[in-house]
């Protein structure tokens, strides 16, 4: 593999409950075309990734109910880089089994971890910042990619950064940092040392499992017993005993944190227009920058399957509006409101509200409504 090429790893999972009644847990929203294309979401991740590796060198970690329909989305995607996870263990467990198998084929690999459901606008901007990360974790470092703050933003975590060295891109993480409120995001944006966590990664596979294993040696020692049969009958019969009982934790907690207060994580930051694609709220803001085909007058954003589904929007401004039932949609004098119309469920919800929408499906949860999920 060339120095500056990488293992691309892609964890496709979870339910995107702030964006229900469009994302369910049987079709997520990284499966999803909210990329103003035809694309979804991880179809837009594997492409923008392919001038940093290949189909042979990436990787998705999905859900065993998702393997199929991400197999159809990925056709060039061979069936042994396709690592299916037989139930959720959050972040570090899927990333880490990536690394580990990884580890096997070649120890001294570096890899890349990338969300799925993440949109980038300047894929050369992206390329070049992922390259300088490369370069760091050549060094030994764990790094990440920190995102420069357009705002105070309190939907995302941040990163405390150092000062770089002799001119290089490369800057020191002293801290990871929870949500803020608004008035503590305000202080980070106006310090000029606080950096988006954009939750993407970069490190040499074998420093990666080094700091797990110092960190959480149970996790370390279950995800490296599967990776060792990984490519053997055996695999099923060890991913059933072991899995199940593998420390449910994010990749942040379990090793990030630590990491960084050992001196051992470092960031490039990149500014390439990355969106968290985390609520409807979000989405219209970043297609309606874009100005994707989907805007209409007003700043209304509509997003309808077929393309032609009757949609009548009256004196309506900033509406989002998700149209897959096949009925006709139509507003009248309302602003700033998300309509999402599904064949079994309709939503209509304040723009302003939109990141408080797993509430919703939290209630639906407690009520056992599940077929709605």
């Amino acid at each position: 593999m060339a120095p500056d090429q990488l293992y691309c790893v892609i964890p496709a999972g979870g339910s995107g409950t702030r964006l229900w009644p469009l994302s369910r847990a049987s079709h997520p929203k990284f499966l999803h075309a909210l990329t103003g294309t035809p694309a979804s979401l991880l179809q837009a991740t594997v492409a923008r990734l392919g001038e940093l590796g290949s189909a042979d060198t990436t990787f998705v970690v999905t859900g065993a109910a998702h393997a199929a329909a991400v197999a159809r989305q990925l056709p060039e995607l061979p069936d042994a880089n396709l690592l299916i996870e037989p139930s959720p263990r959050d972040s570090c467990a899927a990333i880490g089994l990536a690394a580990a198998i990884i580890a096997r084929r070649d120890p001294g690999g570096v890899m890349g971890s990338f969300h799925a459901d993440q949109l980038v606008r300047d894929d050369a901007a992206f390329t070049a910042t992922i390259r300088a990360a490369v370069a760091g974790a050549h060094q030994g470092l764990l790094m990440t990619i920190g995102i420069t703050p357009t705002h105070a933003e309190t939907g995302y975590g941040y990163l405390r950064c150092g000062d770089p060295a002799d001119g290089s891109p490369v800057r020191p993480v002293a801290e990871f940092k929870e949500k803020p409120s608004a008035q503590v995001a305000e202080q980070y944006v106006e310090s000029g040392r606080y950096l988006w966590n954009a939750g993407m990664f970069v490190w040499r596979v074998d420093a990666f499992l080094n700091e797990l294993k110092r960190q959480q040696p149970d996790l370390y020692r279950g995800l490296t017993e599967v990776a060792d049969v990984w490519d053997t009958p055996h695999r099923d019969a060890v991913l059933g005993e072991i899995w199940p009982e593998l420390p449910k934790i994010s990749i942040d907690y379990a090793v990030m944190e630590g990491a960084a207060e050992a001196g051992l994580v470092a960031t490039v930051p990149g500014d390439f227009g990355w969106t968290d694609v985390g609520d409807f709220d979000t989405l219209g803001r970043v297609l309606a920058d874009a100005d994707q085909d989907g805007v209409h007058g007003e700043n209304n954003l509509v997003i309808a399957e077929p393309k032609d589904a009757p949609i009548l929007l009256r004196d309506s401004s900033r509406m989002i509006v998700v149209a897959q039932s096949g009925r006709l949609v139509a507003t009248l004098g309302i602003h700033d409101v998300v309509v999402v119309d599904t064949p079994d469920a309709l939503l209509v919800c304040a723009r302003g509200r939109a990141q408080d929408l797993k509430s919703v499906v939290d209630e639906l949860k407690h009520r056992g409504e599940t077929k709605y999920l």
